[in-house]
């Protein structure tokens, strides 16, 4: 049709074959899509090169810039491979050697820069005459043997040339270095990786070839980046050597400091791989000034010759934890490493994962090792078979020289030699060109030892042909020597978050001793810091607090459990007992502020210890009860709460005017008592409160009689034995039973538990207590007095009570706490006497019975 088409046309026209655009683009179109795949933008997953990669240590070969040779100019390089291998821009080949020359960007560094090759602030290298280059040690790993046939080559691109098509790769370079690049339809980012660990699971794959994903990672436990960091959690990592793509967060790694000022400072010495470290203190110091991020008055960059340091100053009234926090939210101090391993399979672009990608290598190297040992076997029977000729002309020494002698030329004496002892054209050249001085009896022994070794050489290398155990002995002392002469310690730390599995088998669950001060300084401290001291002893030397700081909880917990942390705003926070900083019996602790991600206007309100969130019977079974200053009152499955989030999640959802108040954990089967601050409590069984979700509201739990009135503390009854106790704000207080206030329905207005009067003031708490609790009541002034509960007789439900403790004109309570004593624990630590010291000198105690 096209034939008939061009006899129409004009002369000048004819021989043009029209064709459809469609199909020329998509032909096009797919020829482009299989060079950029191919050619340009994949590495190949035996040697882990691009072509430009490989080119470039090609030419440095070629060029002999070793790592013992001087340096070259960058341009003489950069020449030679534009040249010779790579027609396209110098820049694509300066830019290229530069990267492989920083060691802020390879793992392992392939190209020895001399000169200005960059800074990780993002600066560029200087121009390529300026710099000089040669190739790294461990490069050469990567060429070694290159010249034994182990690698195929192809025609450069004018077909002057010849050049490998992939490097025999000794280094396991893919794995250490990784790869990134974009080419059409897809694109590959692969992160590098320790070589010991590599190493170790190479060789744990070549002694089982059946090993799992998850065995290889008990040997290649995580990426290894060159700026170090922190990897933050392990489900990305196992995602990512499981099937070949996953999200690997990376955090900088950051400390507190205090200056002489007593000023406190971040300081960051590490930095998430491919951060630019100049660009990320700008937009930081730009959402600072923007005030996105508070408690930061001034950010430096101290980093030198010796290390990165980068300092963040913070205001007087930050708190490290939450700074840092905002800053791993909110700036590249927290970034990501998307893996995707893509690479080049036999031509082909595959998804690979931690196992195939290992397979790939070892495969390549059998292959390297199988024609490296052929060509030296081929070279060795070469030498053997002179060698036999020159034995044969040494044991027919004056015959040889005679027939030479009398030869007319070195042609005619080369054929005369292999006609009389029978000598192939080889043999009979290398006789010819004998230096004499090898006719001596000495050098014969030379060479019959020689042919001896050669002969020994021979046979070992076909029994490296014959055993595949032989050959993959090989490859794993081959990677043993590299371990040794390269090999180095991780720099990238390895954080679990708290979506992953802990490290818990390898803390031993101890029982421990959880004191929480008034002013919220946690510790933790081994039970046996506190056994028994014999009746009658000293005591021992309490905590170190501030005047007006006190023991408030102190309680025994197993290092497993964990503490649910509970705010003012209705949020909780899980912390782990041996997460909890260990102190000793005379250390104050540390802010649980520092240790939970709290909002600043935010305040601790509650702490529980829960043996188990993963014991499924023990968290149904289990219930959290919740109240609030308003008196709503809501309770829910410890089920709920049994998902641990680093950040927290929202316990309660808390209306604008109310605040979360207590919080109580109960078996479903206890008895709940609500006191206000009008003098009235309500007591009700809880089953009177249906569970419900974790976000809830709540139900009405008492009814407040006036704007005034609010709820001052709700208690669960678990003991058997348990009295109410009530303390009014102007020192009045009791012991009641609990079977004095008659159970009624949740939501009412509740009877009289103190006959509030001008005289005794509001009520200010309400505590379940027994005989061996202690009380400690703090007052607006300042003062702690610690009285003992069995002091107290008990009292009717509606007296105004006694006085507790006399207060000075205009104070009043502001809060009590109850101490209570703890069976596994005979010694009374001073730490809980303390608080009172002060105030002995200045206020009695007054326990009038008498006085109604």
């Amino acid at each position: 049709m096209a034939d008939e088409s061009n006899e129409n046309l004009p002369a000048g026209r004819q021989g043009i074959i029209p064709i459809n655009i469609e199909d020329e683009m998509r032909g096009a179109y797919i020829d482009y899509s299989m060079s950029v795949i191919i050619s340009r933008a994949l590495p190949d997953v035996r040697d882990g090169l691009k072509p430009v990669h490989r080119r470039i240590l090609y030419g440095m070969l070629e060029l002999g810039v070793n790592y013992n040779k001087p340096y070259k100019k960058s341009a003489r390089i950069v020449g030679e491979v534009l040249g010779k291998y790579h027609p396209h821009g110098d820049s694509a080949v300066y830019d290229t050697m530069v990267r492989m020359a920083q060691p802020w960007s390879l793992r392992y560094p392939l190209v020895d820069g001399q000169g200005n090759f960059g800074s990780i602030d993002g600066d560029s290298a200087a121009a390529m005459r300026y710099t000089e280059a040669r190739l790294k040690r461990i490069a050469e790993e990567l060429l070694t043997d290159i010249n034994k046939n182990t690698v195929n080559y192809q025609s450069n691109f004018d077909d002057s040339l010849k050049e490998p098509s992939v490097m025999p790769g000794k280094l396991p370079n893919l794995l250490l270095n990784g790869s990134s690049g974009i080419a059409v339809g897809m694109a590959t980012n692969m992160a590098p990786h320790n070589l010991r660990e590599v190493g170790a699971g190479i060789i744990a794959y070549i002694e089982n070839n059946d090993i799992t994903v998850a065995e290889l990672m008990e040997h290649v436990t995580a990426p290894d980046f060159p700026t170090g960091g922190i990897i933050y959690g392990y489900t990305g990592v196992k995602q990512a050597f499981e099937t070949g793509r996953g999200r690997v967060v990376m955090r900088a790694k950051a400390e507190f400091e205090t200056t002489s000022t007593g000023r406190e400072q971040i300081i960051v010495t590490e930095i998430p791989y491919m951060v630019n470290k100049a660009s990320m203190i700008e937009k930081t110091a730009a959402l600072v000034n923007d005030k996105k991020i508070e408690g930061i008055s001034d950010i430096r960059d101290e980093s030198d010759r010796n290390g990165l340091r980068v300092v963040y100053d913070l205001k007087k009234d930050a708190i490290p934890n939450i700074v840092l926090n905002y800053l791993y939210k909110y700036t590249q101090l927290q970034s990501s490493f998307g893996v995707n391993n893509i690479a080049l399979v036999k031509g082909r672009p595959e998804t690979l994962n931690l196992k195939d990608l290992i397979k790939h290598y070892v495969d390549h190297r059998h292959e390297v090792v199988i024609r490296r040992t052929q060509y030296e076997l081929d070279e060795a029977e070469k030498r053997a078979h002179i060698l036999e000729g020159y034995l044969i002309a040494l044991d027919n020494l004056d015959e040889v020289i005679s027939l030479i002698r009398n030869s007319q030329d070195p042609d005619s004496a080369r054929q005369g030699l292999m006609e009389k002892f029978e000598l192939s054209e080889i043999q009979a050249r290398a006789i010819l060109e004998m230096r004499l001085q090898r006719l001596t009896g000495m050098e014969r022994d030379k060479i019959l030892k020689e042919y001896e070794e050669v002969k020994a050489l021979i046979e070992d290398l076909k029994d490296i042909l014959a055993r595949e155990e032989r050959r993959m002995e090989i490859i794993k002392d081959e990677i043993n020597q590299l371990v040794e002469r390269y090999g180095d310690d991780r720099r990238t730390q390895i954080v679990h978050s708290a979506d992953d599995i802990t490290v818990e088998d390898m803390i031993p669950n101890d029982e421990m001793v959880i004191t929480i001060s008034h002013q919220g300084y946690i510790k933790r401290s081994a039970l046996s810091d506190y056994r028994t001291q014999g009746r009658g002893g000293v005591g021992s030397r309490g905590v170190s607090t501030k005047d007006d700081d006190f023991t408030e909880l102190l309680f025994i917990a197993r290092a497993h459990n964990y503490l649910l942390i509970f705010t003012d705003n209705g949020k909780v926070f899980w912390k782990k007992v041996y997460a909890i900083p260990e102190g000793s019996k005379t250390s104050k602790g540390r802010a649980i502020q520092n240790l939970i991600n709290i909002e600043p206007n935010d305040n601790v309100r509650a702490v529980i210890n829960v043996e188990s969130l993963s014991d499924e019977d023990y968290v149904k079974n289990n219930f959290l009860m919740m109240c609030t200053v308003k008196g709503t009152i809501k309770k829910t499955t410890l089920e709920a709460y049994s998902k641990p989030r680093a950040n927290g999640i929202n316990a309660i959802t808390i209306r604008d005017d109310d605040r979360l108040l207590s919080v109580r954990l109960t078996n479903g089967d206890n008895h709940i008592v609500i006191a206000k601050r009008n003098g009235k409590a309500i007591h009700f069984h809880e089953s009177d409160v249906r569970p419900m979700g974790r976000t809830a509201t709540g139900v009405r739990g008492v009814t407040l009689e006036d704007e005034d009135d609010r709820v001052v503390g709700m208690v669960n009854i678990h003991r058997e034995e348990s009295n109410l106790l009530v303390v009014s704000e102007n020192g009045y207080g009791k012991r009641s039973l609990v079977d004095d206030y008659r159970i009624t329905k949740r939501g009412g207005k509740g009877v009289k538990t103190i006959n509030v009067t001008e005289k005794t003031g509001k009520l200010v708490a309400i505590k379940e207590v027994i005989d061996t609790d202690d009380l400690m009541i703090i007052n607006r002034s300042g003062i702690t007095i610690r009285l003992g509960v069995k002091d107290l007789r008990v009292m009717g439900r509606a007296t105004q009570g006694v006085k507790l403790i006399r207060l000075n004109e205009n104070d009043t309570i502001s809060s009590v706490e109850k101490v209570e004593k703890i069976d596994d624990i005979d010694e009374i630590d001073e730490e809980l006497e303390e608080g009172q010291e002060g105030a002995d000198d200045n206020q009695e105690t007054s326990t009038d019975n008498n006085e109604d």
